[in-house]
């Protein structure tokens, strides 16, 4: 079965263009090292929760939209193989204070796929 890596981050609502140009770039290196897809959501129907939600998961402000994506791989090892030579493609080396979101509310992980229909 598949293993997944998923994300959810904030992003301003200004910075969304930048945002989906970084996506395409990184879903290019993944895909390149080996990932079988990648996806990248925007956020259209994701209701701040009284007591939990998307956006509050990542802290989201007004001025901000969630977006949910994922990474699929072959399996853990093949992941832990790609995730190794995408950190060292030159193509995602960038300042981390010109990304387009806060990576410190970033949530992630990685999972094990137990049905696929």
């Amino acid at each position: 079965m598949p293993y997944v890596d998923g994300f959810i981050v904030a992003v301003q609502k200004d910075k969304i263009e930048a945002y989906k140009a970084l996506a395409r770039t990184a879903g290019e290196v993944w895909k390149d090292h080996g990932a079988l897809a990648y996806v990248e959501c925007i956020g259209d129907d994701v209701p701040y929760g009284k007591l939990t939600s998307f956006p509050r998961a990542v802290q989201a402000s007004e001025d901000e939209t969630v977006i949910f994506s994922w990474i699929v791989y072959e399996s853990r090892q093949e992941r832990d193989r790609i995730v190794a030579k995408v950190m060292a493609d030159p193509r995602l080396k960038h300042n981390p204070a010109e990304m387009p979101f806060d990576g410190k509310r970033m949530i992630y992980g990685g999972f094990e796929t137990f049905l696929q229909l």
